[in-house]
């Protein structure tokens, strides 16, 4: 067990190396050799996949998923689940579907209120508002129809949405992402690229709502759990803060500055080296998502560089990260060319250099990503 130490506020704090540090983490998200064997428990204990569509190699869901259960893992099991209501998507993450019970309350009390520095909830109220007509044409459409694609959905809004960036002149959309805020629509699934709405009361479990403050301390040692280690207080980020307010206990990291919260019944481990295997991780992973928590507690320099010319690229366009035992130790820049049947392996970066076992590690795993493709590694980097 670590030694306790004393945080900022002199309240009794854990006091962990880096290495500690690191086998939280990497025990948190069950990436040891003792895989999981479960799709839903492992999407329970993770709290949330990310649904990013991006496929360089597969979509991130499908490679995260992989990374913890191996081969035995199909990417229609996490379609099956979503279809059968066992997961649930919302804000662009797989989430358990029992744990809508726990974002009710902030639904039912969106936007939140005014803060001294910023007037955005009061601007989002009104913009819904503006546009209640349309917004009632949706609801009443998806009431009478059933389920529809986007583009079957009225487009009626009066006022339009002012962005400079992604979502300039996208109204219904942006409509209907602040009517799943709402709670009063819900995604239930895709054509093409298209998302599929119903009206949420059809889709959500009807479970009690917890109240918004006890859900907001369930969601953060859910939070904690499956990070092992993370900071205090709340990020206001779209989707899943990496924040976990005051869950845990107390830690400060040798070398690092600043406070931490750590999970309590990850600390019996913490000595011990973590049964390691070596996997490769999807850019979103929750373990690399985080770059400054991966710089500060595996010294991991990585960004996912998809929006940056390909000039300006040091890894890759989705490069993967690689995880061998309790470090993060480089990255593959590699894609599935389908139509080829290969998975192309452009560029290995080395962080520092690799001993013969983890190159051979490595290969194994990229052996091991192509198989579960259905394609045929070719390795351009030895070239």
């Amino acid at each position: 067990m670590p030694a306790r130490a004393a945080d900022a506020a002199d309240a009794p704090a854990h006091r962990l190396t880096r290495a500690g540090a690191r086998r939280l983490a990497v025990r948190a998200q069950l990436l040891t050799a003792d895989r999981p064997t479960d799709l839903l428990d492992v999407v329970r204990h993770l709290t949330v996949v990310q649904l990013d569509p991006t496929a360089a190699v597969a979509p991130s869901a499908d490679v995260v998923l992989w990374s913890r259960l191996g081969g035995s893992y199909a990417p229609a099991d996490l379609r099956d689940a979503l279809d059968a209501g066992s997961l649930v998507e919302l804000h662009m993450m797989a989430r358990p579907a029992e744990d809508v019970a726990l974002l009710r309350a902030e639904m039912a009390a969106w936007p939140g209120e005014d803060t001294p520095t910023s007037s955005w909830p009061s601007e989002l109220r009104d913009w819904v508002a503006a546009n209640g007509g349309c917004r009632q044409e949706i609801l009443a459409l998806l009431r009478a129809e059933g389920p529809l694609p986007v583009p079957e959905l009225p487009d009626t809004c009066v006022r339009p949405w002012r962005s400079s960036g992604w979502n300039h002149g996208r109204d219904r959309v942006r409509l209907l992402e602040l009517m799943v805020a709402r709670g009063e629509v819900a995604v239930v699934g895709r054509e093409g690229r298209d998302k599929v709405y119903d009206l949420a009361e059809r889709v959500y479990p009807d479970d009690p709502v917890v109240p918004l403050a006890e859900a907001e301390a369930e969601r953060d040692r859910r939070r904690l759990a499956a990070l092992g280690i993370a900071r205090p207080g709340r990020l206001v980020v779209p989707g899943e803060p990496g924040s976990v307010g005051e869950a845990g206990e107390p830690a400060v990291v040798e070398g690092v500055r600043g406070r931490w919260r750590v999970d309590p019944a990850l600390l019996t481990d913490v000595d011990d080296e973590v049964p390691g295997r070596t996997a490769l991780l999807s850019p979103l992973d929750r373990l690399v998502v985080d770059r400054k928590r991966a710089a500060e507690l595996f010294a991991f320099d990585f960004a996912l560089e998809m929006y940056k010319p390909v000039a300006a690229r040091r890894w890759g366009y989705w490069a993967l990260p690689v995880l061998h035992h309790e470090e993060l130790v480089g990255k593959v820049d590699a894609s599935a060319e389908a139509s080829e049947g290969v998975l192309r392996v452009d560029a290995v970066h080395e962080d520092a250099p690799w001993s013969p076992a983890v190159r051979e590690a490595v290969d194994r795993e990229l052996d091991a990503l192509a198989t579960w493709l259905g394609l045929e590694v070719l390795r351009l980097d030895r070239r």
